[in-house]
């Protein structure tokens, strides 16, 4: 009875070891969840522009258009100058708040370097370095020092940066991967690689980096049209259990948001084994959602609401793309495997 069951364990070791030299044998592990509980959602806009920089509308009309689109908060973001919240807090209340922000905007051999400061205490000054990636840390760096947080604006705006670059920056946690200027290459073109790519490159490579839409906008008066930099066509919603400047802030840095282009979320739950998205409905528009993982890799693909991604094992980080039957777009922020 001994002989044979040494014989039955050696069978089952020899058999183990050829099907994991096989077929390998992947790590198990968590998503790492964070405490939501509590919270409510704020949608909200990081990047625009009024009179006081290059916008046609001065700062209380762009601050009122957003409000009264069911804005709860937004940041004017001015090239090099920063607005002061109390000058309009007339316009606040219990649903909506401005938030102290300003376009730092500086360049490198004829490439804008452009970097928001969320929340800043002071205006903060373009910084300059004999390169590229200087020149955006020094201005991350500048930020931080008035207190604010940074996010990396549009690098594919006249083919900036890519990667490369910001895959050696320190400090930064926001990154644009949609911008609703119509002059922002988005989706790349010609070699240069989109923003998706972009923040999956980096998300691979290890860096804990969290995807924002803006809508950039310039042009609040006349037209609304497609050449033109109109306001709505991209923000972010944040989740946070107070209504304030500062919980917003570190929420978004915390990568407790979803950004849109037009798909709404009801909810966003992490368990340790699962992702469970909740998809609001629209109309009578339908949802198709894309759980995505390492280098980009589409891991599942789903129609169904809600959709559910259960780890597999061997996952780096999951992120999901949700894309309506209209052509309008939600993107999760990733989860990470621990």
């Amino acid at each position: 009875m001994t002989r044979f069951r040494f014989q039955n364990r050696l069978i089952l070791f020899v058999a183990s070891a050829a099907f994991i030299a096989l077929f390998g044998c992947k790590e198990s592990g968590t998503f790492e969840a964070q405490d939501t509980a509590g919270m409510q959602w704020y949608k909200g806009n990081t990047h625009t522009h009024t009179t006081n920089s290059d916008g046609d509308s001065p700062p209380e009309y762009v601050a009122s258009w957003y409000k009264n689109h069911g804005y709860n908060f937004l940041v004017l973001s001015d090239h090099n100058f920063l607005t002061d919240p109390a000058a309009y807090a007339y316009l606040a209340d219990s649903s909506f708040m401005l938030i102290a922000g300003e376009e730092v905007t500086s360049g490198f051999e004829k490439k804008p370097v452009h970097v928001n400061g969320l929340n800043v205490s002071r205006l903060v000054q373009p910084q300059k370095d004999s390169t590229l990636v200087g020149t955006l840390q020094k201005n991350i760096d500048a930020i931080r020092d008035a207190d604010g947080a940074p996010h990396i604006n549009h690098p594919n705006f006249r083919w900036a940066f890519d990667h490369r670059a910001l895959l050696q920056l320190k400090n930064d946690k926001l990154l644009e991967i949609y911008n609703g200027h119509p002059t922002v290459h988005n989706w790349g073109g010609g070699g240069f690689p989109g923003m998706e790519d972009v923040w999956d490159h980096l998300l691979t490579a290890g860096k804990h980096i969290y995807g924002i839409a803006v809508d950039d906008a310039h042009h609040f008066q006349g037209e609304f049209a497609a050449n033109r930099s109109n306001p709505g066509r991209g923000w972010v919603v944040v989740r946070a259990r107070t209504f304030s400047p500062a919980e917003i802030i570190e929420n978004l840095e915390k990568g407790l948001f979803y950004a849109s282009t037009g798909v709404a979320l009801d909810d966003m739950i992490v368990e340790p084994s699962r992702v469970e998205l909740r998809i609001r409905q629209d109309q009578d528009f339908r949802f198709t959602t894309e759980f995505m993982g390492a280098g980009g890799d589409v891991l599942l693909r789903t129609t169904e609401n809600p959709a559910i991604y259960v780890l597999r094992g061997g996952e780096k980080y999951v992120r999901a793309k949700v894309t309506n039957s209209g052509g309008a777009f939600a993107w999760t922020q990733p989860v990470f495997v621990q």
